[in-house]
């Protein structure tokens, strides 16, 4: 806790110092983007001072505590440590509420499952991980769309990209992002041995157009005809996009739509999400951490969580906690699976 004060203290007087400066005072648009931060940390800032001035202070009081013989002032510092460090202790745990505030956005989500290790398996459990996720937004009233999908030979699911439109849903969603590994007996598998598969999820914000510029001289557009399981061409005509974005190296193809716009204008969508979540990333240090945990390659050494289905578990590695009845979670029941994530990951250490 203590860095996490130092930080914001640091952050906003670093602010306070530019937003003197004479380059900063005729840039009228940096101007607006600085005291728009001060605005979000003055609170915290406050809290932050009163802490650093409670500790200063008790640490002043037992300081002279130690060199004092005079049993009335002795009494009178040991009320001041002890005093100051109620207050203390008051002002931590409410910092702490606004700091878990302070990440909630109120943006729609977008959620992508894309197999990783583990082959056909891979792919078969990305499928379940779809159901799973799609029970849990109608058991929550939210309605969601999906923009990409890129089936697999056998049925299974090699990417998906769905939109949920519910105001709100990427703060609530957003610990999902990660490695899921499932511990199971394959179809496929003909001798009864268990393997393990992984699947990589990443949840990151729907945000309008002005809310992230895109300046087209950064953007690489390539279109190609789509394709389906296999491989086969499903459309005669290049509709399908492919867009990179140069400065991030961040790539995202649409083939959804028989018509190139439309699958333009979804590929576009999801890049914005994805940039933005970039810059969430960089701003703020708690999703940066969730982050660390998203293995965008999918390799199961490196997990959040794990459904072991010859044991009837699902486990969250990062609150150590399990949870058992396998067939009804894989079937949307995970609200408290959620709950209790976020509850834990969003205690500011």
């Amino acid at each position: 806790m203590d860095s996490k004060i130092y930080s914001i203290i640091s952050e906003y007087e670093k602010i306070l110092s530019l937003l003197t400066s004479p380059e900063i005072y005729s840039d009228h648009k940096k101007s607006i983007e600085l005291n728009s931060k001060l605005d979000d940390l003055k609170e915290k800032y406050s809290y932050a001072k009163k802490i650093q001035n409670l500790n200063e202070e008790i640490q002043e009081a037992k300081d002279l505590l130690e060199t004092e013989s005079s049993p009335d002032i002795i009494e009178f510092y040991e009320n001041v440590i002890s005093s100051n460090s109620s207050l203390l202790t008051n002002t931590q745990s409410e910092l702490k509420s606004i700091l878990s505030k302070s990440i909630e956005l109120p943006n729609p989500g977008i959620i992508e499952i894309r197999a990783g290790t583990g082959g056909e398996e891979s792919s078969l459990f990305a499928q379940d991980l779809l159901r799973m996720y799609l029970g849990y937004f109608a058991s929550q009233g939210w309605q969601a769309n999906i923009l990409s999908a890129n089936e697999s030979t056998l049925g299974g699911i090699k990417e998906v990209i769905v939109e949920i439109t519910q105001k709100g849903s990427y703060s609530k969603l957003r610990f999902e992002s990660g490695v899921h590994r499932v511990q199971r007996i394959p179809k496929t598998e003909t001798s009864g041995r268990i393997h393990t598969s992984a699947v990589s999820v990443v949840v990151y914000p729907r945000v309008e157009e002005h809310e992230v510029e895109l300046n087209q001289s950064d953007l690489e557009i390539y279109t190609y005809r789509s394709s389906g399981p296999g491989g086969q061409s499903v459309n005669t005509t290049d509709s399908a996009i492919r867009i990179t974005h140069k400065p991030t190296g961040i790539t995202v193809t649409c083939q959804d739509s028989k018509s190139q716009l439309k699958n333009k204008e979804k590929a576009l969508s999801i890049l914005r999400g994805k940039l933005y979540d970039v810059q969430l990333q960089e701003s703020n240090s708690t999703i940066s951490e969730i982050r660390k945990s998203s293995i965008k390659s999918g390799d199961r050494s490196d997990k959040i969580r794990t459904y072991n289905f010859p044991q009837d578990r699902v486990t969250d590695h990062r609150i150590n906690k399990s949870w058992h009845g396998l067939p009804n979670i894989l079937g949307g029941d995970i609200d408290q699976i959620i709950t209790e994530v976020r509850t834990q990951l969003t205690l500011p250490k």
